[in-house]
């Protein structure tokens, strides 16, 4: 499939660039720690992201979700591919200009209490970025870590503590702060209320939409919880296996899923009401858990445990499909060869 398919919403900018990245990580056995088989955590993965909005990736752990973040900021070395952020080709960045790139492009981690040192005030920990790239004197740090804590709604006092007496969402708050330090553009947000109680989750959501009206930011928004994503995504990416199986406007891959991964993520969301309950789509249970990433089903990925598996599916690999605007995925069932013998 040619790249430009992959740009979602053709008229706008788009800031993030990802074509056909994958991940390996080798399987390593002996005294002599010799190969002996890989991990294909991401594979050909490629999307782009208008500036401004935020495209949520979802999945069950061991999809790829945080191997394909950390890939893109190049906190992993990429097996193949190529990723633009804001013009910038990060891959063929050198070393030394690395740092500078960083500026650009920043990470908020799920665990908000094992990413912050505890041995640092909290003032410190978000003025650390300002100290590396030696931006501003002390005073103008200052002012700015203060503007920063009032921004992510830090009181002021708390940036004379330290992160172990500080609540799970309050750290997370420092979190945010200190990757906003340098002003970037783009924002990777792994899980960032996956660890937090259900009412601290919504207002570090709500948090997290006013800062990105404020700062322009761009998000890639990591998670497995479908209803956190639809409050705050403009695009969802499904990923199954190191795969995007599919991808579109969030409205509409919720209102229309083109998948069976996605149709069974989405018929599993707890609801509360029946008005809720009849927007889910047909339930669909799949079959045991993902499998081992090193022994990927032959064909479809989703084949071993997919309920609408046929014989096409074990004997080749569907390709993402163009199912709606800017909507794609990876299903025989969107083909014309088969979509009229078959149905959802």
């Amino acid at each position: 499939m040619s790249e430009n398919k992959f740009i979602l919403d053709h008229d706008r900018e788009q800031l993030v660039e990802v074509s056909n990245l994958s991940k390996h990580f080798p399987v390593k056995s002996g005294i002599l720690q010799r190969k002996v088989d890989e991990v294909r955590a991401v594979e050909g993965v490629s999307f782009t992201i208008p500036k401004g909005d935020t495209l949520g990736v979802v999945g069950e752990s061991g999809s790829g979700k945080t191997t394909l973040g950390k890939t893109m900021l190049r906190q992993h070395s990429p097996t193949a591919g190529t990723v633009k952020i804001d013009d910038i080709k990060v891959f063929d960045l050198p070393s030394t200009q690395m740092k500078q790139f960083r500026r650009n492009a920043q990470i908020v981690y799920q665990d908000p209490t094992s990413s912050l040192n505890p041995r640092r005030r909290v003032d410190k920990i978000i003025r650390t970025p300002l100290d590396i790239h030696d931006i501003s004197d002390r005073s103008e740090r200052k002012n700015r870590v203060e503007k920063l804590a009032e921004d992510v709604g830090l009181p002021r006092e708390y940036l004379y503590k330290y992160p172990p007496s500080l609540s799970g969402g309050q750290k997370q708050r420092v979190g945010i702060a200190r990757a906003l330090a340098l002003n970037p553009d783009f924002i990777v947000l792994d899980e960032p209320t996956s660890a937090l109680d259900v009412s601290i989750q919504a207002q570090i959501i709500e948090l997290l939409d006013e800062l990105q009206s404020t700062y322009d930011l761009t998000y890639l928004f990591i998670t497995h919880d479908l209803s956190v994503v639809r409050n705050v995504s403009d695009w969802i990416s499904v990923m199954y296996l190191g795969r995007i199986v599919e991808i579109g406007p969030i409205n509409e891959v919720f209102s229309s899923p083109a998948h069976p991964y996605t149709r069974s993520l989405l018929s599993a969301i707890p609801t509360v009401t029946e008005a809720d309950e009849k927007l889910k789509p047909t339930d669909m249970q799949l079959d045991g858990e993902i499998p081992d990433p090193r022994e990927k089903p032959t064909g479809c990925a989703l084949c071993s445990r997919c309920p609408k598996e046929f014989e096409a599916c074990s004997k080749s690999e569907p390709q993402l499909t163009q199912v709606g605007s800017n909507h794609y995925a990876r299903c025989f069932l969107n083909e014309k060869e088969y979509n009229t013998d078959i149905s959802w």
